[in-house]
């Protein structure tokens, strides 16, 4: 039998796929000035919550790691605003995506205070806020391990019929990671309806972007299984609004996922127990003063739509009290009862003809 031919070495360049950018227009009309005013309550919401949040961290009510996603707030409210009806999943620095996605600030914050009215029962605390009513597909905490588990609902919203994508959000950091690789060659191998959002907020954990990665635009990363990218600043909760919203749309047509790297900045550490020292002297300051998302929507809803300081003033008074009722609300929440620990880790105890049945045992047999 004559052995087949060796392959031969494909010419240079002959498989490099080409630059798929996001070429369709914003496809969404401009927000009205009630729809920026709502999106502006939201962000705010956000941000009080997470105040609150470092605020109990410091006082014990909240234990374990904690993730703040205070500067980033234009990202998580001007995604929901284009995809509030399809599924998301999320990394650990969650809170502000699920609040975003309609889980409500008493849920996130009882849940933050291991309660069992919190929206995991108080059993999965900071970093597995989950909410199945409003298409929540939970915050995960081994980085870039749930970017695969995006491909699997997409995957299901398509077999089912449903109109719909699953957003995933992750980090710069996670952008690293081989799950997150294996997750977008497959995704675009199978056209699943996904949009990845990478909140590149330059740094991951301590690391600033320049250090961790020679390639610093994120989405470049679609580039080497074909996908359609797009790269974005994220201060503007208008213009995530609109960019998502084309991004779905790609993901809806069959021609495949996007991969969005939305630009972003947070103004905390890595977690609670970071103080973020490795950030550049007048760096934090200067993001705050140039592309703080609060304070560019305000000025927005101030010199375009004409809303007077004392309207947003009010509408600032009453996200507080929102707030502090989530606290009040957590704080008066019951614990979870001891006896239910292990629910939802462990299955049911068998209860048919099978259950009195022994296991075979792993020891060898005696001879």
């Amino acid at each position: 039998m004559t052995a087949p031919p060796l392959p031969t070495a494909a010419p240079p360049d002959a498989d490099v796929p080409p630059d798929r950018l996001l070429t369709l227009p914003d496809p969404l009309p401009p927000c009205t000035r009630d729809e920026l005013l709502a999106l502006y309550r939201q962000m705010v919401l956000l941000r009080r919550v997470e105040e609150l949040a470092a605020k109990a961290y410091t006082q014990r009510r909240i234990l374990g790691f904690c993730h703040l996603y205070i500067g980033q707030e234009s990202v998580a409210v001007g995604a929901a605003a284009a995809t509030s009806d399809d599924y998301w999943i999320a990394a650990y620095r969650e809170h502000g995506h699920a609040m975003a996605k309609g889980v409500s600030a008493r849920a996130v914050m009882a849940e933050l205070f291991g309660k069992v009215t919190g929206c995991s029962k108080g059993q999965g605390g900071s970093m597995h806020i989950y909410d199945r009513d409003v298409r929540f597909m939970g915050g995960h905490g081994i980085v870039g391990g749930h970017v695969p588990l995006a491909n699997g609902v997409a995957w299901a919203a398509r077999a089912r019929g449903e109109d719909r994508v699953c957003v995933c959000f992750f980090g710069d950091g996670a952008a690293n990671q081989g799950p997150f690789f294996e997750a977008l060659c497959l995704a675009e191998l199978y056209k699943l309806p996904v949009v990845f959002i990478c909140e590149n907020n330059f740094y991951a954990m301590g690391t600033p972007l320049h250090r961790q990665s020679a390639v610093t635009d994120m989405s470049l990363r679609a580039r080497g299984v074909g996908m359609t990218r797009e790269q974005l600043d994220g201060w503007d909760v208008e213009h995530v609004r609109q960019r998502v919203a084309a991004a779905r749309r790609h993901a809806l047509s069959g021609q495949g996922p996007v991969l969005l790297e939305i630009v972003t900045y947070r103004y905390r550490g890595h977690s609670m127990s970071d103080p973020a020292k490795y950030r550049p002297e007048g760096e934090l300051e200067a993001r705050k003063e140039k592309s703080d998302p609060l304070q560019l929507t305000r000025r927005a809803l101030a010199e375009v739509h004409g809303v007077d300081a004392a309207t947003l003033d009010a509408l600032v008074a009453e996200v507080d009290a929102e707030a502090q009722d989530a606290w009040d609300f957590a704080e008066q929440s019951p614990i979870p009862d001891p006896t239910q620990l292990y629910d939802y880790v462990y299955a049911p105890q068998r209860t048919s003809m099978l259950a009195d049945t022994p296991l075979p045992s792993s020891r060898p047999r005696e001879t």
